[in-house]
């Protein structure tokens, strides 16, 4: 910033510089003139070094020293007309700037009038009036696209910064319920691996191909959710997709499709309902209800002390998604920390839409979720 600052005072202070040069010098040589008129060749040149400071008083004093000077002396060009209404045309606002036209042109054509110039001299001097003004919009406007063009780029990359973070908080979210839905599942079973063991030892091998499928589901899952840390065109290729697509693993989508079988293989009683006439929803709000039911089961199943749960899904204006259990609720051990809730609440609210988590009015716990439909 300060470089650039101290490359413009040395241009303006080089143009000065060849303004006055080009005023003064024709008025010394080859004899002086006398004192006055050099005089008004220097204020008709030296204002322009303030010219970005009060560019449309520097262009009336400028012009008006010109305006006599032409009077006794016939300059080539007027140098520091000219580069005033460059400036005005550059930097101005735009009232100022359609205000000074007409000024410009009573001054210039007074100047020519006057003292009776040719028809030659008033297309030398018209021409370049009007070419001094014209540049100088054109570089307004340069300045103005390239002033544009970098506040696009900010915003691209501030857009670009809330894309990284929103994605890096969505996969959070998808790893917290993958693991805390999978490995709790795992847990569970494990857990009652002994018991099974017990008292019905032929269920053994089933308890230990829950485990196994709940753990090959889960890596799966985990797998859908690095990949989009992957590089495009790094290998091991796509990794979602439907069961006929890869023969003899089920890949765990989270889409309303899957939804039965999250609720197969939540190892509680889940008793599903559906109203009204299911439609298209975007991935999105697909992808918000799994989890979101995916949660709440999980929530169930650790906090709740119960396998009896109620799933209901009701199609109309929104779509609304309800968990309701018949457990000890929140105030004797339910769910209500950690952050399976607020995530629960964040993915609702990233589709439009609402989450709400009470107890029952007599016991158990209910999560009712609600998303608008376009």
């Amino acid at each position: 910033m300060f470089a650039a600052v101290q490359t413009g005072r040395a241009v303006d202070g080089v143009l000065t510089a060849g303004v006055v040069l080009a005023t003064v010098v024709p008025l010394l040589l080859p004899d002086p003139n006398p004192g006055w008129i050099i005089g008004l060749g220097l204020l008709a040149s030296v204002p322009v070094g303030w010219r970005r400071r009060a560019p449309m008083v520097v262009a009336v004093v400028v012009g008006a020293a010109m305006s006599v000077l032409v009077m006794w002396e016939k300059p080539f060009l007027p140098f520091g007309p000219l580069l005033a209404v460059y400036t005005i045309a550059d930097l101005s606002p735009t009232w100022k700037r359609l205000a000074a036209i007409p000024v410009i042109v009573a001054a210039v054509g007074s100047s020519l009038v006057l003292p009776g110039e040719s028809d030659e001299t008033f297309r030398l001097v018209g021409t370049a009036f009007v070419a001094a003004y014209a540049l100088g919009t054109s570089v307004r406007a340069s300045r103005s696209r390239a002033a544009e063009l970098t506040e696009r780029a900010r915003r691209q990359e501030q857009e670009h910064i809330a894309a990284v973070a929103e994605e890096r908080t969505r996969i959070a979210r998808d790893m917290h319920d993958i693991v805390t839905h999978s490995v709790g599942l795992m847990v569970v079973q494990a857990e009652a691996g002994p018991v099974v063991a017990r008292s019905d030892p032929d269920k053994v091998e089933a308890v230990f191909d829950t485990i196994a499928d709940t753990g090959r589901g889960a890596l799966t899952e985990l797998r859908g959710v690095l990949a989009a840390l992957r590089i495009p065109g790094e290998s091991g290729g796509p990794v979602w997709g439907h069961a006929d697509e890869h023969p003899g693993e089920l890949l765990f989508q989270p889409r309303l499709a899957n939804l039965p079988a999250l609720r197969d293989r939540s190892g509680l009683d889940v008793v599903s309902t559906t109203a009204g006439t299911p439609r298209l929803v975007t991935e999105s709000v697909e992808a918000a209800v799994y989890r979101i039911v995916q949660e709440a089961l999980t929530n169930v199943r650790k906090h709740a002390g119960t396998r009896a749960v109620h799933l209901a899904l009701t199609w109309g204006e929104s779509l609304t998604v309800e968990i309701a259990d018949d457990g000890r609720g929140p105030s004797r051990g339910g769910g209500g920390g950690g952050h399976g809730l607020a995530g629960m609440r964040e993915r609702a609210v990233a589709c439009g839409g609402t989450l709400r988590a009470e107890a029952g009015r007599d016991r158990g716990f209910m999560v009712r979720a609600e998303f608008p439909l376009e």
